[in-house]
């Protein structure tokens, strides 16, 4: 019983979790759902995968609905014995996106119950986790699998700290199934960015061992992590091995071509160009705003309402008031160093505060290898605006250079931060020692910090090289007074944001001083801090993701509407694909209704973005003919759109005269640029394989044929008919893994041609060809899964029992 009573109020924590997260988004209890954009754009790139499962009840890991053709495993594949994602899947039982709110919560509260803080502490820490904004708008925007994997970063950081301390079964069982369900998430870059904070979070613990000399349990706290991350990976072994595949076919691989498309050199062979991964930096002073949001505008939408300089220039301007409010409701007050913003990184005011006095007041000197990893992942978040330290990471770190937007490893600050701030009151509480002293020291910090910035406002000019476009756009006069009145509002922001943080560090410092003077119960203290702490930052996210984000589960189920154009290509029933020029190879709408080339996607298969930007934007006619792209979506003057009929597309396959050697990716690339592609096929020499040479020699006949017969994603079926040995390429996208080629059952070799497509050697006379995807990956990563999660279970049984059994003697 005593047992049971001890569960209640984390029972109650849980249950208040789940009731705040449904109230954030009460709308999911309407049955809407919310408008994510990145959604939207993901909806349009699965319709082909989501139709075949509708139809087969099976998974085809292969779409030719995005860039011509690419693998699923990165669009949500399902795979045999995912054990840890049924797990994820009852942990994440409530509507989206309430269910990831959820998570944050849960995670972050068993995370400071490994620091013993007590269960109402804890509730409020983990909603101060939870309400971070920058947590909340990646919900708003679609960062589904940025969020999720966020969400499991302090279970991994509780398992690791109870190793440490020598919890050896609970907490190899926590690291174990925390890790694994961090990499189920599948979002390697804040996987990455979590490792990179425990390298640095290891320090501290072996400095410990070190100094009290208990180096001895070194190898204990080794094995039980290797076991752990063992079984941990291997349960996700499927879903690991097939990004590692497709990632050496995406854009994140290394570059071969030595040449830009403008014909400069190209400097380094980086899958991602420096530029490119540093292009979302954050800014030294703009890192103020994690305690103070719109101390640089917020977003590119802020609403300045009615009472702004804005509205009052709109007014002025002849527009009634209607028009000047919905004008004023989303203004571009953002005047960072980042393209786009779509809210502040803020952490909380009262939460800073207490970290502060988390720093004067906690002896705890764990709090310092938090506080160095919220120093590190600042300091990383700068980019390009602290260079010396980023060109080391991406030159000399490990898979750095993989990732993009290096403002988001901010998500280690605001890890740390919480859980310092929750120290600083936890140690408050329980020491009197200098509590007068530590609260006036901190106050003096934090309220001085914030007297610095308004008294420097000067130092700022509230512009940004956007503010250029305003000018052009409304030409020099009416474009400067418009800045001009932009600059007022985006000044107005930082005096009031600064205002407000410093109210609600004199709020939080009021509670304590009552506190401490008696005037104040210790669970009415908790309660108001917590209820403070938690509606500063609750407000904050309101004004970024609410109710208006929410539409009709149709809306989000069907994102998009068929056009004209749409329908009238539709009605071509022949295997085709067609490319939409608006798209740009940067939205997958036409993949929602038709085999597109373009798509939406932060990995792209490199061959294919590579043709486009060499080749296809330059408007080489030939490289579209064998892309087989017979329609192409255009807008006319007044942004009607129009398809054109592309009469020329080589079809679904067809027979060359010759093949052109050649020697290296750029000379391939250059071979495009005159390629006669119905008549000549470029191949790659490539020593690993069996030459053309060696094989019988082909010919093209006129008469000879190929014609597709049959068609799935995953199955291609055709019949050809020539009179001689000919060779023949096929408008499919060439993937060298689990694609498989039979002429009449018979297997045979697929060659890489024309840069991204396959091309076959045929026999002489009428035959059958199949392509099927059969990915060997997902049959080895399965069976990986299945044994590991079967070891994670005994594991976790054994390792109960033999606590339990241990705690009874």
């Amino acid at each position: 019983m005593k047992q049971l009573q001890k569960l209640y109020p984390h029972l109650a924590a849980i249950f208040g979790f789940v009731l705040i997260a449904l109230i954030y988004f009460y709308p999911v209890l309407q049955g809407k759902k919310i408008y994510q954009s990145d959604i939207v754009q993901y909806t349009g790139m699965a319709k082909e995968q989501n139709d075949f499962r509708a139809e087969y009840n099976a998974e085809p890991y292969w779409t030719n609905s995005a860039f011509g053709g690419m693998p699923t495993y990165q669009l949500g594949a399902n795979y045999p014995n995912d054990f840890v994602g049924m797990l994820d899947d009852a942990l994440r039982f409530l509507p989206r996106p309430a269910d990831y709110l959820f998570l944050y919560f849960l995670g972050f509260y068993a995370l400071l119950l490994v620091f013993r803080t007590d269960p109402l502490k804890a509730f409020f820490g983990a909603l101060a986790f939870g309400f971070s904004t920058y947590l909340i708008i990646i919900l708003g925007v679609g960062h589904n699998a940025k969020a999720h994997a966020i969400a499991y970063m302090p279970l991994v950081v509780a398992g690791f700290i109870l190793v440490f301390r020598k919890h050896f079964i609970y907490g190899g069982i926590l690291t174990m199934l925390a890790v694994a369900l961090e990499i189920n998430a599948n979002h390697f870059q804040m996987t990455y960015y979590l490792l990179l904070f425990l390298l640095v979070f290891s320090v501290y613990f072996l400095y410990k061992l070190v100094k009290e000399k208990e180096l001895k349990a070194l190898p204990k706290i080794i094995g039980t992590f290797a076991v752990a991350v063992v079984l941990a990976v291997g349960a996700n072994a499927t879903n690991l091995l097939a990004t590692k595949e497709y990632a050496d076919f995406s854009t994140r691989s290394k570059n071969e071509l030595t040449f830009n498309p403008d014909g400069s050199k190209v400097t380094t062979d980086n899958a991602l160009s420096r530029e490119y991964i540093t292009e979302y930096s954050y800014g030294i002073a703009e890192s103020f705003n994690l305690i103070a949001p719109r101390l640089f505008g917020g977003s590119n939408a802020e609403n300045v309402g009615t009472d702004s300089h804005l509205y009052e220039f709109i007014s002025n301007q002849g527009a009634s008031p209607s028009e000047a409010a919905e004008f004023a409701e989303s203004v571009p007050t953002y005047w960072g160093n980042q393209p786009i913003v779509a809210a502040p990184a803020y952490i909380g005011s009262i939460v800073f505060f207490l970290v502060i006095l988390a720093l004067y007041h906690d002896k705890r000197k764990i709090k310092y290898a938090f506080v160095a990893g919220a120093i590190f992942s600042l300091l990383l978040s700068w980019g390009k605006n602290f260079p010396a330290l980023t060109n080391f990471f991406i030159d000399y770190v490990p898979m750095y250079d993989k990732f993009r937007a290096v403002s988001s490893i901010q998500v280690i600050l605001e890890l740390c931060v919480p859980v310092l701030a929750i120290m600083g009151l936890q140690s408050f509480i329980k020491n009197e020692e200098n509590r007068k002293k530590s609260l006036l020291y901190t106050a003096g910090t934090s309220i001085g910090i914030i007297v610095i910035l308004f008294l420097f406002k000067g130092m700022f000019n509230f512009t940004t090289a956007n503010d250029n476009y305003y000018i052009e756009a409304y030409g020099r006069e009416m474009g400067t007074a418009f800045v001009d009145a932009l600059k007022l509002d985006r000044e107005s922001l930082y005096k009031a944001d600064l205002l407000r943080s410093g109210f609600f560090m004199l709020v939080a410092f009021g509670l304590l001083w009552f506190y401490i003077k008696g005037k104040l119960a210790q669970g009415n203290t908790i309660i108001l801090i917590g209820l403070f702490m938690v509606a500063d930052l609750f407000f904050v996210a309101k004004n970024y993701v609410n109710a208006k984000d929410f539409v009709s589960a149709r809306e989000m189920n069907e994102p998009f509407q068929a056009t004209e154009t749409d329908l009238q290509i539709l009605q071509d029933t022949t295997h085709y694909r067609v490319f939409e020029v608006a798209g740009n190879m940067s939205s997958a709408r036409a993949s929602y209704f038709h085999k597109s080339l373009g798509g939406y996607h932060a990995a792209k298969p490199k061959r294919m973005q590579q043709l486009f930007d060499y080749q296809i934007a330059k408007n080489n006619k030939n490289v579209l003919d064998m892309l087989n792209i017979k329609y192409i979506i255009q807008t006319d003057e007044k942004g009607q759109e129009f398809a054109t009929i592309n009469p020329d597309a080589n079809g679904n396959a067809w027979f060359v005269s010759k093949i052109l050697y050649v020697n290296s990716a750029d000379e391939e690339m250059k071979a495009m640029d005159k390629l006669d592609t119905k008549e000549v096929a470029s191949r790659l020499k490539d020593k690993n394989e069996k030459s053309f040479e060696l094989s019988l020699p082909f010919r093209k006949d006129s008469l000879a044929k190929i014609k597709l017969d049959f068609y799935k994603p995953n199955h291609l079926k055709y019949t050809s008919n020539n009179s001689n040995y000919g060779f023949a390429v096929f408008s499919e996208i060439y993937y060298k893994n689990g694609w498989k080629a039979t002429i009449d059952g018979k297997e045979t070799p697929i060659y890489r041609v024309n840069y991204t497509l396959r091309g076959l050697e045929i026999p002489k006379g009428k035959h059958t060809i199949e392509f099927k995807f059969e990915p060997q990956v997902v049959k080895t990563g399965s069976t990986i899964a299945l044994f590991s999660s079967i070891g994670m279970f005994l594991l976790i049984i054994g390792g109960v029992y033999f606590e339990r059994k241990k705690k009874k003697e």
